[in-house]
């Protein structure tokens, strides 16, 4: 095609609205700013992704390289293997004493295909979504995708940045249609007791039009001997209109593998693979495969990489805390630190810029050699989120950066 005529053929594009309504979230974007840093020669320290840095377990691997030789390489169901679904519902019953059948499973290409899937079908043009915040922002980039409306609900620090009874009650209206809920938290790192989830449950007992995905994809990355309480096995009454997400991810450190699982109603399972079906289809045979060894098989090091995690928060938090202008909730589980800027707002840069948001902060912490999401995309100012699933010499590299930025200011 002649060149003029190709540059013709570009402008009359135009993408689609939900295109539009869709944006790259914090975190991708500053690992993105990294990586072209990088190949530019800029030596950056990247702290944006939330990824184990952690290979995945042999024998996980082990079992998808079987699967391979032994002809694992077809379609299967849309919404995944009879295995994977029994090796699915036998990790709820061992670990959560939660009883599911096979109809009642679905499995995706990560626990964000299976977030999709869900609200793609069930949201209609107006539904309302409660997202507290912060929260992780594919949440209200999925509803704006399904033509919904996130409703952002405000958290304290001072309350753990979880959300409260009272705030979730002002929160509802006819036109909500659910509630998110994601525990252990990003970007927060806030951990549910069960009293603090009987107290939510409380109030969606007086509002039956609502219903709850419980994201619970940190289950397993929890800090100082704390129990995971799960919002399906202790609000038994709501298991009608409640979908728990989960997945291999973070637990296995398996994010490229691409398997997440949701369990719930079955007539809400059935709209998802429908939906699958005609989109990716099903996830790939040989992550099923390797999904079915991860779950399985031995956890213990999933709990010794938890101590690693918990070891890096130990030393990490307190070195920010130390950083002038700068505080930190310590986080109860998940591999996040959400660290309050709001001192540093008002101060001038070397380069003259005077702060005026956690963008800019975020801005010149890159200028400075670390690359960090800034709060504005997780719903809640002026903070940014540090990764700590990284090496520790790596995590003290970047304090020793933020703490020099921080004595450049003026």
């Amino acid at each position: 095609m002649p060149r003029l005529r190709l540059r013709r053929v570009l402008r009359m594009f135009r993408p689609s609205a939900r295109v539009t309504r869709t944006r790259i979230s914090a975190s991708a974007a500053a690992a993105q700013r990294a990586r072209e840093l990088r190949a530019a020669g800029v030596d950056i320290l990247e702290l944006a992704q939330g990824e184990p840095d952690f290979n995945t377990p042999d024998h996980v691997i082990e079992a998808a390289y079987r699967a391979m030789k032994d002809g694992q390489t077809h379609y299967t169901p849309a919404d995944g293997t009879a295995e994977l679904k029994a090796a699915i519902t036998a990790k709820f019953r061992r670990e959560n004493g939660l009883e599911f059948k096979p109809e009642n499973i679905s499995a995706g290409a990560g626990g964000k295909q299976v977030l999709h899937n869900a609200l793609m079908a069930t949201l209609d043009p107006g539904d309302e979504v409660v997202i507290p915040a912060p929260s992780w922002v594919a949440y209200a980039d999925i509803t704006h995708y399904a033509e919904g409306v996130p409703v952002w609900v405000p958290t304290k620090a001072e309350n753990g940045f979880k959300l409260q009874p009272d705030e979730l009650e002002a929160a509802i209206t006819p036109r909500t249609k659910w509630l998110m809920l994601n525990s252990p938290s990003n970007p927060s790192g806030a951990v549910f007791s069960a009293d603090e989830l009987r107290a939510l449950v409380a109030v969606l007992e007086r509002h039956p039009h609502v219903w709850v995905i419980a994201d619970d994809i940190y289950e397993h990355v929890l800090f100082d001997g704390r129990p995971f309480a799960m919002l399906a096995a202790i609000a038994p009454q709501l298991a009608a209109r409640t979908l728990t997400v989960n997945g291999c991810s973070k637990t296995y450190a398996m994010t490229g593998w691409r398997l997440g699982y949701g369990a719930g109603p079955a007539e809400l399972i059935r709209a998802m693979a429908r939906l699958q079906a005609q989109s990716s289809l099903n996830p790939s045979s040989v992550s099923q495969a390797a999904a079915v060894a991860a779950l399985n098989g031995p956890q213990d090091i999933v709990r010794e990489r938890c101590a690693i995690f918990q070891s890096r928060r130990d030393k990490l938090v307190p070195r920010l805390n130390a950083i002038p202008g700068l505080s930190c909730v310590p986080p109860h589980g998940a591999f996040y630190a959400y660290v309050s800027c709001a001192g540093w707002l008002g101060k001038r840069t070397p380069q003259g810029k005077v702060m005026e948001n956690d963008a800019d902060v975020t801005a010149y912490l890159l200028e400075s050699g670390v690359a960090l999401p800034n709060g504005a995309g997780y719903g809640l100012s002026p903070y940014f989120r540090v990764s700590f699933a990284a090496a520790q010499d790596y995590l003290d590299r970047a304090c020793d950066r933020i703490e020099a930025a921080a004595g450049k200011l003026a």
